[in-house]
């Protein structure tokens, strides 16, 4: 029996022992583990633990806002209502689509795109799915929001534009972000829910100022992801305001004379270069790209034969016609093969091989030199002066005046227009120059192409004597850190000689103040303000032999489409230069009948209100947003 006891003490003193053993061993092991989680690893976890309970927010950036030159608000900023939808939060996006049905209607191309942006973006990416909310709207959301999980109402920012469809080609619109816009570009605010760019004009130009710097946010959050508490914020750097150099009282009425047609209008200063207004109708409105285009609308815009999308201004390339023909003038005194004094006899046409031109006056000018030429806009005169020159020497001058070319005045889709030579019509065309086409391009036809922008420019030039002004429509930026920059700039001469630039100055004011010249009637009477200029009509369709011999069609009679384009540049006041001005109206007309009157308003009223664009403009309002609710 002792020696059983014996037996069974030992086993037990040695069971004792192995499993004293493994509990200190595995005392040990958890000590280790806990030393190594919570001293070795702490800073580690403690940065998970973090993670999970704390959220790092983009917040958008202000979006600078954009003035006239009097301060004058053109895009500023309103609070806007958005409803957003996190895909992880729901627990079927299905099932909370269809709650949200029940009392707020959904398109199914809204529910279309809300699907699409989940499949493209990570699920914890938050989705727009209604923006401009009404107050109705955000409290029947807020009201039925449990049963609406991975929906929230956020409050930010819409863009508005005061004026409409008055400066929409000039200021332009923004829009949804689309993926072509985020491909090469590294910025994380552009995947921000309703975050928008800018899309035309110069919101467009000006998007990488305006934008700013996105800010961000610490939230608290709990095992659902619901926001418990804000920890910290950085709202980031607002963008650049901008003060443009439109003056839009002036641009108002340019709109207003502009109305009844299919038009454009630009008036620059002559001496800064600063485009006091660019109108360009009929137009639409920024407000609804901005707020996002309906397809009935869109269709609407679209179809429209007046085309109120193109900016006209800057992307309508028009044959100029005889608003041309200063620069063959000019061409022809600077190379020296037509002196100023040499007359030419006009008998209404011109004969050319066994081609005839004809001069616009049936009965022709008779002997004209060449003041009278451009005053009476003989085109029999600016065929032999051009056949004088040779196209090349006439493309030269038009370099000078920076015709051909862009302008680089800041706005999407500006056309270049076209300047031929015979060099550019083998490599286009694939046969020669001829004689013919180069007396046509004299009087401004045939194969050259101008923007209304660029005819401003070129009649600046000629009124500033001569000095390569080029257009801009910034007038000055306000940094954040309160420095302004001025639009202050200095222009190079063309080098051309004064007497032959005061030669076709004086040509340009007998048009209009003398009373055989083509725009007499649409004079400015008041001397003070007394403009010069030249018309300019242009043929869309061309007039056969036999409608020549029966008597043409009146203009008017025409079907809308096959009537001539009219034009008018010019500039006042006379005795000291200061506006510019270039009128297109499509299918007008006559230059002197429709463009010319239209001119002579808009260069009185610049100089109207010329001593108030002089004066100190407004500081912009200090409000940075706008509440209409």
């Amino acid at each position: 029996m002792k020696g059983n006891a014996a037996i069974r003490s030992r086993l037990f003193t040695r069971r004792a022992l192995v499993l004293g053993g493994l509990q200190a061993a595995a005392f040990t092991a958890l000590a280790g583990r806990l030393y190594q989680l919570q001293v070795v690893e702490a800073d580690r976890y403690a940065m998970l633990a973090d993670e999970n309970r704390i959220n790092l927010q983009l917040l958008p950036p202000e979006r600078g806002r954009i003035f006239d030159r009097f301060g004058q608000p053109l895009a500023a900023n309103q609070l806007n209502y958005r409803l957003v939808l996190v895909p992880e939060q729901t627990v079927s996006m299905t099932e909370t689509l269809a709650a949200l049905r029940s009392f707020m209607p959904l398109s199914p191309a809204e529910e279309e795109r809300v699907r699409h942006e989940a499949k493209r973006n990570r699920k914890f990416m938050p989705i727009t799915v209604r923006e401009n909310l009404t107050w109705d709207e955000v409290a029947r959301i807020e009201v039925n929001m449990p049963d609406l999980p991975g929906l929230s109402v956020e409050v930010g920012q819409r863009r508005y534009y005061a004026y409409g469809a008055l400066a929409s080609h000039v200021v332009g619109y923004v829009g949804a972000v689309s993926e072509k816009d985020i491909e090469g570009n590294s910025d994380p605010v552009l995947s921000l829910p309703g975050f928008r760019i800018g899309k035309n004009g110069c919101e467009r130009t000006l998007e990488p100022a305006l934008r700013g710097r996105a800010g961000s946010r610490q939230v608290e959050v709990n095992a659902y992801g619901r926001v418990i508490r804000e920890l910290a914020r950085d709202n980031g750097v607002p963008g650049d305001d901008h003060v443009l150099s439109i003056d839009m009282g002036l641009q108002e009425y340019v709109c207003a004379r502009l109305e009844d047609y299919s038009a454009s209008c630009v008036v620059i200063d002559v001496v800064t270069g600063e485009i006091l207004a660019l109108a360009s109708v009929p137009s639409y409105d920024s407000n609804v790209f901005a707020r996002g285009v309906s397809n009935a609308e869109w269709d609407e815009l679209i179809r429209n034969p007046r085309v109120p999308l193109i900016n006209k201004a800057c992307s309508g390339q028009y044959t100029p016609g005889s608003t041309f023909k200063m620069i063959v003038a000019l061409a022809a005194l600077e190379n020296g093969v037509m002196p100023m004094t040499e007359q030419v006899f006009c008998p209404g046409f011109m004969r050319m091989g066994n081609i005839q031109f004809h001069c616009w006056k049936k009965g022709g000018h008779g002997s004209v030199a060449m003041v009278e030429g451009i005053m009476q806009s003989c085109d029999i005169y600016f065929y032999e002066v051009a056949r004088r020159l040779g196209v090349d020497n006439i493309a030269a001058m038009c370099r000078r005046f920076g015709l051909g070319e862009i302008t680089n005045v800041g706005l999407p889709g500006e056309k270049p227009g076209l300047v031929p030579t015979a060099k550019w019509k083998m490599a286009t065309h694939g046969v020669a120059w001829q004689k013919g086409d180069t007396v046509v391009v004299g009087i401004g036809q045939g194969y050259i192409l101008m923007t209304p922008l660029q005819l401003a420019v070129m009649a600046a030039r000629i009124a500033n004597g001569g000095y390569a002004v080029s257009p801009t429509l910034v007038h000055q930026i306000q940094h954040r850190d309160g420095t302004t920059v001025p639009a202050a700039r200095e222009f190079p001469s063309l080098g051309l000689s004064p007497e032959h630039m005061a030669l076709i100055r004086e040509g340009m004011i007998r048009v209009t103040n003398d009373s055989r010249g083509t725009a007499y009637r649409a004079r400015i009477e008041e001397p003070e303000f007394a403009m010069a200029g030249k018309t300019g009509s242009v043929q869309v369709k061309r007039i056969s032999k036999a409608e020549r011999d029966r008597g043409v069609i009146k203009n008017e009679d025409r079907p809308w489409k096959d009537r001539d384009h009219a034009l008018f540049v010019g500039y006042a006041p006379i005795s000291a230069p200061r506006y510019a001005v270039s009128v297109v109206v499509e299918h007008g007309g006559g230059g002197s009948v429709t463009a010319a009157p239209i001119a002579r308003d808009v260069l009185r009223e610049a100089q109207r209100r010329d001593s108030a664009r002089r004066s100190e403009a407004k500081r912009p309002a200090p409000s940075r947003v706008i509440d209409t609710e």
